[in-house]
């Protein structure tokens, strides 16, 4: 698959997850609804990432800013969303790790700043799961938190690319 990537600033919104273990797969949920709901956005690139991958990092590199949705558990409400950006991504990925894709995304963006591409303007958008038990959909808290996290991404890459802080 072969990416364009426009002389704008361009961010790469990676969904990660499972989706055999309802929430666990979350993060796949909201970048479907992205791909189908905004295809002709020019100023995003919405991935699925799966369980993460090291191939990744090449398209991580094709790209000037970084948002992830994953689930994570941050003792919220199931179906609560946090967004981390920047410093505070940083800190959640090297606190006490609550996701399986949390060391898969650590060495990711390892990989990223050895290799001069580390994201400047980067987000973890979590929301915290209700079950990770064997199932194709998410449960229904977190299913209704999808439009929310939906809208999340959207208004951080309006956000970035308008030069807003």
């Amino acid at each position: 698959m072969e990416i364009k990537v426009s002389e704008r600033r361009t961010t790469l919104v990676l969904g990660i997850g499972n989706t055999l273990l309802t929430d666990e797969g979350v993060g796949v949920h909201v970048i479907r609804r992205l791909q189908e709901q905004y295809p002709d956005r020019e100023d995003a690139v919405f991935i699925d990432g799966g369980t993460l991958s090291f191939s990744l990092a090449g398209l991580l590199a094709e790209h000037d800013q970084l948002i992830v949705v994953d689930a994570a558990r941050t003792g919220g409400t199931p179906g609560s969303i946090v967004c981390y950006v920047e410093s505070e991504m940083d800190r959640y990925l090297t606190g006490n790790r609550q996701s399986v894709h949390e060391v898969g995304l650590t060495d990711l963006l390892d990989i990223a700043r050895l290799s001069d591409h580390y994201p400047e303007k980067r987000a973890l958008i979590g929301i915290e799961p209700e079950s990770l038990d064997w199932g194709e959909q998410p449960s229904l808290v977190v299913d209704a938190a999808l439009p929310a996290a939906v809208q999340t991404v959207l208004d951080l890459i309006d956000q970035w690319t308008l030069g807003h802080p």
